[in-house]
């Protein structure tokens, strides 16, 4: 089967370039080979970039240091994860009165909010984990069936932990949505919310911004529904995976990031 590609090498106007972490700039506790050198290279061409990232588990500034503990330099500000997207949409609504059932480490990212479990204008759900009760999930039911926005971070069914499967925010999120009717606003990775936010806090245009990824959801048709060029890495979660005609249509296919240089005609 020919699997048929958007774009050929290499891409042209691209002005930033938001990368995806786990599984494209690094797997496991180590980088993918060649990744810092590619990140350098972008550098060097002057391009903007952004690391995204759905997780809630860790902060911004514990996410980078464990970064530059496997070899990448990057800073706080290049890093683009849900809650800030989460922030920056609340921002513009004027919702700033928050329930918040996100991670203590995604609390950073909401210090600017006023946290009311009363009567918030919002309830924005994460991964809470083991912290998830039949109180806090009925309270934020209730909140939200008063007229609260209903805001997810992301959709994630489960994960993988060092003992086995559990579960994850978006099996919280489906539930409130079951019970209040109600469709949640996605502030992660695939919602053009979040690919939006980066490309305005790099300053270009969505048309100028190239999404590089493992998933071929969240990266590749994310990029695609905000007219962004989408780049599929053959690391990480897609792995040794097949193409298929059902599957969005990447711009490229790298062998990994280490090839994003080249294929952005940037070269080392």
């Amino acid at each position: 089967m020919t699997y048929q590609l958007r774009h050929s090498e290499p891409l042209e106007d691209i002005e930033g370039v938001l990368l995806n972490l786990d599984g494209t700039i690094f797997v496991g506790d180590r980088l993918v080979p060649g990744a810092a050198d590619a990140v350098d290279a972008l550098r060097r061409a002057g391009l903007s970039l952004r690391f995204g990232t759905n997780t809630t588990r860790m902060s911004r500034t514990a996410l980078v240091s464990r970064l530059q503990t496997m070899g990448l330099e990057l800073e706080p500000g290049e890093v683009f994860t849900a809650p800030l997207s989460a922030a920056a949409w609340l921002e513009k609504k004027g919702l700033w009165n928050l329930s918040l059932c996100v991670p203590e480490a995604a609390h950073t990212d909401f210090g600017h909010f006023k946290i009311n479990e009363t009567s918030p204008q919002a309830v924005v759900i994460g991964d809470l984990g083991e912290a998830w009760d039949f109180t806090r999930l009925n309270d934020s039911f209730r909140h939200i069936m008063e007229g609260a926005e209903f805001v997810a971070l992301q959709r994630n069914r489960y994960w993988h932990t060092g003992e086995g499967l559990s579960l994850d925010a978006g099996t919280f999120v489906a539930a409130l949505e079951y019970a209040t009717e109600q469709e949640a606003t996605l502030a992660g990775k695939p919602s053009p919310m979040f690919f939006q936010g980066a490309a305005e806090s790099m300053g270009v245009e969505l048309f100028n911004l190239a999404v590089v990824g493992d998933d071929p959801g969240a990266d590749i048709a994310g990029a695609h529904d905000c007219d962004a060029a989408a780049i599929l890495v053959k690391t990480g979660r897609f792995q040794g995976g097949v193409l298929t005609r059902s599957m969005p249509r990447p711009d490229l296919i790298l062998d990994s990031v280490a090839a994003l240089p080249a294929a952005l005609g940037v070269g080392f």
